[in-house]
């Protein structure tokens, strides 16, 4: 039995296999419609969500699976002060699998040391993101045909964004990939991903101003500043606009370049940059739909050649 709490958890030649089978997914998807028949996915969501939830339901749903769960803390009986031990032991009675997304950092390890059943980290604080990041990486390796020899900046919530440090963690183990950090100083990438960047003579730079690196990009991830995050509103209010990718931005970047957003945007997208062909970010969720089909397919060990 294998849990999914990082996307290093699974090897370079795994993850290809798992988004061959998300690509074969994509084009043939009556094939896999059967595939998880008389299976159950619970999602426990201690902390809100749209995309990750709906997206992990839909998954399910698409492969002929049921779904059970919660989507709201106060909704379960952590309200009472159960522990997430004692609810995962209590979900693997009733389920095949489980998505869990907490807002303490290492919550769903907890539950996956005690769990009966697969159990995928959904995001944990400001710590990982695996399935946002396999979601990434389908994303560019779809629209890009590779997942090597690219710059890719990664603009914003540089310090709380756990989709950034996710992909960054993924990225580092493909050739010739070079970071381009964009963010204000109070948001700047922790320093531990910037030692590990050092030590493995992976490039990078860090800069403030998005315009002057635009030109060199061949993906740009743009992320909101998170309210829950902050500590105090005056911090929040005073950075959530620091960027803004408009249509006079898009104009000094390449003419193949995609943009990428975890979603959702607030204000750091401008919404007439929607109906350029490089903005990607609504692709980006339809193909984390096939990245987690594939996920669920992979962790309950279904025999995709008898299909």
């Amino acid at each position: 039995m294998r849990h999914l709490m990082s996307p290093l958890d699974f090897t370079v030649e795994e993850l290809d296999k798992l988004f061959n089978l998300a690509n074969d997914i994509e084009t043939n998807p009556k094939k896999y419609a059967h595939s998880c028949d008389g299976k159950k996915l619970a999602t426990c969501f201690y902390e809100p969500s749209t995309r990750t939830r709906l997206s992990f339901e839909a998954a399910m749903i698409n492969l002929g699976g049921h779904v059970i769960g919660f989507s709201d803390a106060s909704c379960s009986s952590a309200s009472k002060g159960e522990s997430v031990s004692d609810t995962i032991r209590m979900i693997s009675c009733y389920a095949d699998i489980c998505a869990m997304r907490h807002p303490k950092e290492g919550a769903p390890m907890v539950a996956a040391s005690k769990s009966r059943i697969p159990v995928v980290n959904a995001g944990d604080g400001g710590h990982q993101h695996p399935t946002q990041t396999l979601t990434d990486l389908l994303t560019i390796r779809s629209l890009k045909g590779r997942l090597n020899n690219f710059t890719i900046g990664l603009c914003g919530d540089l310090k709380f964004g756990r989709t950034v440090h996710s992909l960054i963690h993924a990225l580092e183990r493909y050739d010739n990939i070079s970071f381009v950090f964009i963010s204000p100083e109070e948001l700047k990438i922790p320093d531990y991903i910037i030692e590990m960047l050092k030590e493995k003579n992976i490039p990078y730079k860090e800069v403030i101003r998005l315009e002057e690196v635009m030109p060199e990009l061949d993906i740009l991830y743009m992320t909101r500043v998170q309210r829950e995050r902050f500590f105090n509103e005056e911090d929040y209010v005073r950075l959530k606009d620091f960027y803004i990718l408009n249509k006079e931005k898009m104009a000094l970047g390449k003419e193949d370049m995609l943009v990428l957003h975890p979603l959702p945007r607030v204000n750091e997208i401008s919404v007439e940059v929607d109906d350029d062909p490089r903005a990607a970010y609504f692709r980006q969720v339809q193909y984390g739909v096939y990245a987690r089909m594939a996920l669920i397919l992979t962790l309950l060990e279904i025999d995709i050649d008898s299909l």
